[in-house]
């Protein structure tokens, strides 16, 4: 039940998001999807892993690939309950309920743990762990 309750959240949000969307391009200073709504990292999420489910994505929608996306230098996809979710450095990427138009960006910095990626270079912009 828990499996399904997850994959119908994550289908919902991939709905509010607006569907599936072409690989995040950089816009105005930050990381976008092709529409020019601005993405976020959760400082929560693990390399190659979401740690945002139940109402966390309700506000927070994942940035859902189309089915015939294809991962390109530091953006990659992710396999989250029959969906793909793009990232950034294997970090997964979303969208923040709270924007309503394209160059919103309500979300950054939200908890101390929503950004968004800056013009900086990606690598730099996204947490990296220390060993």
């Amino acid at each position: 039940m828990k499996k399904n309750f997850f994959f119908a959240v994550f289908a919902f949000s991939a709905l509010v998001a607006g569907a599936v969307q072409a690989q995040p391009v950089m816009r105005d200073g930050v990381l976008t999807d092709a529409a020019g709504r601005t993405v976020y990292i959760f400082d929560k999420d693990a390399v190659g892993k979401s740690n945002c489910s139940g109402g966390c994505l309700a506000q927070w929608p994942a940035f859902v690939a189309k089915p015939d996306a294809v991962a390109k230098g530091e953006f990659g996809l992710i396999d989250v309950q029959g969906a793909r979710q793009w990232t950034v450095n294997g970090k997964p990427l979303y969208y923040f309920v709270g924007d309503t138009k394209a160059g919103d960006r309500n979300g950054n910095g939200m908890g101390g743990v929503w950004h968004v990626i800056s013009e900086k270079p990606v690598a730099q912009a996204v947490p990296q762990p220390s060993y």
